[in-house]
Formats: C-alpha cells, structure tokens, sequence
C-alpha cells in the first residue's frame, strides 16, 4: 500500500460513490492517473443485514442521531450509498441546475444510453407495491412506475435485498464506474481515512491518508472531494477550509403503515411507482422493507402489536424537501424540523393514510421521521462554483453536498451526470 500512495498521480478522488466514481472513471477514460480513496470496504455485496449495518448503522460513521432524535444515514462502502439505496433514478432539475448556470442534459442523455435505467416491467412490481398504485389511481392520484437502475434479466420477483445490497448483480451501483475506473488504470484503495486536504502556496496538492494505521501523503495537481454531505465539508474543515459548522438539507422520509388481510407477502422491490408534488416539495412512493426494518419502525413508535405484521403491511414513504438549516460540525449533525417541513410532512402523512384506507388497509401508524440524502453543505454558488470549484485552486467537490438548493430527490443520477460533466472538464484541461 505505501509503493501504491508513493506514485505519482493525475488526479485523487476522495470517495467512490456516484459523485466520485463517475468523476474518476471520466477522467480515467481520458488517460490519467487517478487514485481513488474509500473510506469504507470494496468487500463483495452479500446482500446480508450484518454487511447492510456494517457500511450504514455504525454510531458516528454511517449512521447519526440528530439533535431532535431522528435518524440521519449514510452508505460508508465502495460504491457509497448507491449500494444500499432503493435504486431510483430521478432526472436532474434541469430549471434548478440553469440558475446556476449549469446544462446536465447532455450528461443525462450520454449516461441513460449506457446505465440500466427504466420502470420494472410488471413481472417484477410485488403485490403490495401494486395494491397501493391501485388504490391511488382510484383516488386520482397520477401514481406511476418510478425509474429503477436495475437490470430486470438478473432481478428476482419475491427478494428482499435491495436495501441490504444486491448479491445478484440486479441493482446498479456506482462499483460499477470504479471497476471500469480501475480497467482504466485507476487504483482503488479502500479503507482509507483522508483526514486532510494538503495545501501549498495556496494550492491543493494532495491529501493526508490513513491507512493500516500509518498514515501517508498521496500527492496530485487535482484533489476531487466526493465524501458526501457530511464527508466533504468535514474534511474541508479539517483542512482549514471551511468553517465549523455549515447548514445542510436531508430530505426527511416518514413510512406510513397499514395491515390487509389478503396479501401474504413483504419481499419485493420498493419504490417501484409513486407520485411527486413538485410545487408542495412532497413525493410518495411504496415502501416494503425487510422485516427487521419494518419491526424496528413498529417498536420504534410502541406499536408492538404489530410486530407479526410484515408480511400484510403495506407502507407508504412520505418524503419531504425540507428547509436548509441546522449545521454539520466537526462531530455531530443537527436540524429539527422547521415549522415549513413539519406542515408538508403533515399533508404528505394525510394522503398516505388515504391511500392505505382506499387499499382497505386497517391498524394504521407512521414512523418517527428520518433521513438520507445528506446534502448542500457545499453549495454551487456558495462553496464551490458552476465548475464545481472550491476557492482553493486544484481543489474539486463532486457529491450531495454541492446540490445547490433543497429539492427532495433521489441524488444518485444527478450526482452521476455532475461527476461526468466534472471528470470530462478536468481531462480537458489537462
């Protein structure tokens, strides 16, 4: 490991999952040498829950309780947290994106010509998930199939593993780019705990890296920070780059629940269909989780009784884009709701629990909220610029902390198309 961080390289990427790999495997393709540093495992996917707590429930690590007691996630693992999300593709919003001067459309269609990106066909939509998309169709409700990166050949009906990690091959991750990053020439090394940007005479020139407990120096003319909305600002801070404390967005989720006496089921693909109010900042979608996931909702709000559930509960996920505040520090994370989010995750509640009425759904009860989609602690326009550079020249940030506004969306495909439109531009100037 020590020859490996004594080369000489083009370029260092702080991070491996959507942001990071799509910018290394850019730059890769255009033949330089990048070094790719993840702080969590490349182990192979196994799909089992001990793996799924190791990369995302570790106290301080993957998993945070804020300061109002909700519960803030994060993948640490090659791939990030696209190898253990729900496999959504959302598009990027492109009028978001235009005020900042920004034009994703033509990394959107490179990348949707390439990555497994459509609805489930209807072979794959379990029972329950179809349940809930008929009873909001019956309301009137524009309920339509969601946008999966999975490949359908290798998905299997009845599995449960999405969220745990696919051992089949079936769901997209960014392992994906870092492999074909690697078949490039890229180096990966994994387990690496950058703990500081290295600046000399006002430029970036490397990193600080620990790894095996020993700590080294990797050096490159181009440090991309792609550690994620927590990650990143941390590091900058760390660097003597940023401050203390910066806001942050998180998109909270609340899972809504409901019992049927005629379904017999709870393994199957979330997400498959859902609805999104735009102009509210709410979006819907099924939500069928593993039944260790399903009972510590139940326990988490008292519900004991339904603990034998699972297998005829269906569940709504009510999202919500929340009101940038609070702060990420140097050892914590916190933002209670503001009045603003807690009145659109009421509306949202609301409608999930008529759908699940409509569904004939009785014994209904929500979970605590939580979140995900840790972002905009490096704002385009704030933190970094519509290059996605920071003040520091040489220094790059490519992940959810650059997304500029709170916009309540699945980040993996814009975070793809920005780590592409970062990785072609820095090849170019090259």
């Amino acid at each position: 490991m020590v020859t490996l961080l004594r080369k000489t390289y083009d370029a260092i990427v702080v991070g491996s999952g959507p942001g990071g790999a799509s910018t290394a495997r850019a730059l890769a393709r255009r033949g330089a040498r990048v070094l790719i540093l993840e702080q969590g495992s490349a182990a192979p996917v196994t799909g089992t829950l001990a793996q799924m707590a190791s990369m995302a429930a570790v106290p301080g690590r993957g998993a945070f309780l804020q300061r109002d007691a909700s519960l803030l996630v994060r993948g640490i693992t090659a791939g990030g947290s696209s190898t253990i999300n729900f496999a959504t593709a959302a598009p990027p919003p492109a009028a978001l994106f235009a005020r900042h001067g920004i034009d994703l459309a033509p990394y959107d269609a490179l990348l949707r010509a390439e990555l497994p990106m459509a609805p489930l066909p209807d072979e794959l939509v379990g029972p329950m998930a179809a349940r809930i998309a008929d009873a909001a169709r019956e309301l009137g409700l524009p309920w339509q199939k969601l946008a999966k990166m999975i490949r359908p050949q290798a998905c299997r009906s009845g599995c449960w593993r999405c969220v745990y990690g696919c051992p089949y091959g079936a769901k997209w991750t960014a392992r994906d780019l870092v492999d074909e990053a690697g078949r490039h020439g890229a180096h990966l090394v994994a387990q690496a705990d950058v703990r500081r940007v290295v600046v000399e005479n006002g430029r970036a020139v490397g990193v600080k890296v620990k790894i095996d407990g020993a700590m080294h120096t990797a050096t490159a003319p181009l440090v991309v920070l792609a550690a994620g909305g927590i990650g990143s600002p941390r590091l900058l801070h760390r660097s003597g780059l940023a401050p203390e404390r910066v806001p942050y967005f998180s998109d909270p989720v609340i899972a809504v629940m409901g019992s049927v006496d005629d379904i017999d089921g709870g393994a199957e693909v979330p997400m498959a269909a859902g609805m999104t109010w735009s102009d509210e900042g709410i979006a819907f979608a099924d939500l069928t989780l593993p039944r260790p996931m399903y009972q510590a909702f139940a326990l988490q709000v008292g519900r004991i009784d339904r603990l034998g559930a699972h297998a005829r509960t269906l569940s709504i996920m009510v999202k919500i884009r929340d009101d940038i505040g609070g702060a990420v520090g140097p050892r914590w994370v916190g933002k209670p709701l503001t009045a603003g989010d807690r009145a659109r995750l009421r509306q949202g509640v609301d409608t999930a629990r008529r759908i699940l009425a409509q569904a004939g759904a009785r014994h209904v009860f929500q979970s605590w909220h939580f979140a995900a989609h840790p972002g905009g602690t490096v704002r385009i326009g704030a933190g970094v610029d519509a290059d996605l550079a920071t003040a520091t020249p040489g220094l790059y940030a490519c992940d959810a902390s650059v997304i500029p506004e709170p916009w309540g969306l699945p980040p993996t495909f814009t975070l793809l198309c920005l780590g592409e439109r970062l990785g072609q531009g820095l090849a170019a100037k090259r």
